[in-house]
């Protein structure tokens, strides 16, 4: 299997034909690759110098901006913290994460939805990333609006699930690797915790699908594409029709290990209180129910965080 396997999808084709086609991608891989979409090429262009000129902080300033008692669902988590559910070594990363303003007074405001916070500096950080965010955001709803219709549900099925949902923007980045790191990775092998990712493509390669028969393929969008795949909010939801494929972002070859490698993906999540109920057409006497009682979407993250590192046990 080669990357050329894993079709690249133009949203500018036709509906029907785009949400049969991407469809079926989430449903063989996990994965799809996806062109022409429209968040400005000029926002994305600045979005990576901007990331870069935060990283590029020093320590102490970074850490400033790591707040305790909200597993990191704003600002900054430092080096080394997260890790993939199962894994003996932490992952080899540092990132910050921008989520939904809410309306004041929102009953969804907690410590899963809480203020965004924002960096001093660099300068312009706050409005380009709160507009990164909203046309992400918009894309992202495009992209369901085709799974729904894949599924053979109404067009506007996600709409109201996910209008306040708990979507986060991570601006991630792996510094230059020591190449004793022993097993650390980047990014162990995970299933994402959301409905869909959409991941911009990272200078660096690294990333890569576990495909059926255990071997990894490499999962770097081309140019000018993004890559999107199925998370495990998802997964439940379709019963497993459409599968949250296991990822993860490998170490460079030795002659890369000193450039760092940056990426931009966004999680798509259902709001908070939405409760995660097996859709009844994904249930077939060969696809038995797996998830009989529901779960609402923070509950399922919750969990969740608490695997990753990211949250301590209650």
């Amino acid at each position: 299997m080669t990357l050329s396997t894993i079709p690249v999808l133009s949203l500018n084709q036709p509906k029907a034909e785009f949400a049969q086609a991407i469809g079926d991608s989430f449903k063989t891989f996990g994965f799809a690759m996806v062109k022409d979409f429209p968040i400005d090429r000029a926002l994305i262009d600045r979005a990576w110098d901007l990331s870069k000129a935060f990283f590029a902080l020093p320590e102490a300033e970074k850490r400033s901006y790591f707040i305790e008692g909200i597993s990191g669902a704003r600002g900054y988590t430092p080096f080394g913290t997260e890790i993939a559910k199962d894994a003996k070594a932490h992952d080899l990363k540092e990132f910050w994460h921008i989520g939904r303003d809410l309306p004041p007074g929102s009953p969804l405001a907690n410590d899963s939805m809480p203020p965004n916070i924002w960096p001093d500096r660099p300068e312009g950080f706050r409005e380009l990333f709160s507009e990164l965010y909203r046309q992400f955001d918009a894309t992202g709803a495009t992209i369901l609006s085709a799974i729904a219709l894949y599924l053979g549900l109404p067009e506007n099925w996600f709409d109201a699930r996910i209008a306040e949902g708990n979507s986060v923007m991570r601006l991630l980045h792996y510094p230059p690797l020591d190449i004793t790191e022993g097993e650390a990775i980047r990014a162990g092998a995970h299933g994402d915790i959301n409905l869909i990712t959409l991941l911009l493509g990272a200078e660096e390669a690294g990333l890569e699908l576990l495909w059926k028969d255990g071997t990894w393929l490499n999962a770097s969008p081309p140019e000018g594409a993004m890559v999107i795949n199925v998370g495990d909010m998802l997964e439940r939801l379709t019963n497993h029709v459409l599968p949250s494929t296991i990822h993860r972002v490998r170490n460079p070859s030795p002659e890369r290990a000193r450039f760092s490698r940056y990426s931009m993906p966004f999680f798509l999540h259902l709001a908070s209180d939405v409760p995660i109920e097996t859709l009844p057409q994904c249930i077939t006497p060969d696809n038995p129910n797996r998830y009989p009682v529901p779960i609402t979407a923070d509950e399922f993250l919750q969990q969740r965080l608490v695997e990753i590192g990211l949250k301590k046990k209650g």
